[in-house]
């Protein structure tokens, strides 16, 4: 079996505060509208809003809440991302649950985006999953899609469709759909990068398929976005070449170029050195007057 209906949800939620009723509210109306969906992908922060003074210990109340939806419907549902306080550090992480309402993995954002997401720690953790009978899944987030080594490496793991949700409310979302296209060209994937929208977002959510070709696209609004797949479309074109030309996952694989900024500890070099500190812009007096 190849074909895997995949339901992206474009929603208004709270900036800060609790947001799992509204959706509760919409999947009980995805499932009853659209039957076949077999999983559902929300946006980045979407259950507790975007403040990290709503983190919480997992296994939590919120996450149990989750998996009983899960459970309910038999979907896999992935409810976007929240908080975790893990001692003195707070992640930004995302919970995968299975149709037997089960937490399956979790997932740490390995790139918070600093110098905005202050005071987030760093995953280090590459997660990807298997469906059975369907095929392999990675999951990243928001800011994560900027660096093109994450994808490459879920990719590299057997990865057939990236999850990507996000929380993009700022005037770059034009430049992050180009991004997702070319992570699904150039890995030969699937990519659904899944936007929230009002306070959470302004919309644009994106599904990509494994030639980089746009299958939706959304507006700013709310929207439900179900979309069946087919995960021998990758597999074809990762055997053939993207439309038959490319095939850059196995030239990846066969290169004789050696990347020496990745022989680096921490992925510096004299140039990168010379950039100053990560820190937000200010104005200096000769701006000011």
């Amino acid at each position: 079996m190849s074909y895997f209906t995949i339901a992206g949800v474009q929603m208004h939620a709270l900036h800060h505060g609790d947001n799992t009723e509204a959706m509760r509210h919409r999947i009980d109306a995805l499932m009853n509208r659209f039957p076949q969906v077999q999983m559902v992908l929300f946006s980045e922060l979407m259950p507790m809003g975007a403040s990290p003074l709503h983190a919480q210990t997992l296994p939590s109340d919120t996450e149990a809440l989750f998996c009983q939806m899960a459970a309910q419907h038999r979907i896999w549902l992935i409810p976007g991302s929240m908080f975790e306080q893990v001692g003195e550090h707070i992640y930004n992480t995302l919970v995968v649950i299975n149709p037997l309402g089960q937490v399956v993995t979790r997932y740490r954002k390995m790139f918070p985006f600093r110098p905005y997401e202050a005071g987030v720690e760093s995953g280090n953790e590459f997660v990807v999953f298997d469906v059975p009978t369907i095929g392999r899944f990675g999951v990243s987030i928001c800011y994560d899609m900027w660096f093109p080594e994450t994808t490459r490496t879920l990719a590299s793991m057997g990865a057939e469709v990236i999850l990507h949700p996000t929380m993009t409310d700022t005037i770059d979302r034009d430049i992050e759909l180009s991004i997702a296209r070319t992570n699904a060209a150039i890995n030969q994937c699937y990519f659904f990068d899944i936007n929230g929208a009002g306070a959470l977002g302004n919309g644009r959510s994106i599904v990509v398929g494994p030639s980089g070709d746009v299958i939706h696209q959304a507006g700013i609004g709310e929207e439900v976005i179900p979309i069946e797949i087919d995960l021998n479309r990758v597999r074809r074109e990762r055997e053939t070449g993207l439309r038959g030309l490319g095939q850059p996952l196995k030239s990846f694989r066969d290169r004789e170029v050696d990347f020496s900024i990745y022989r680096s500890e921490n992925g510096s070099s004299p140039f990168l050195d010379t950039l100053g500190p990560l820190a937000k812009p200010v104005r200096t007096d000769q701006d000011i007057f």
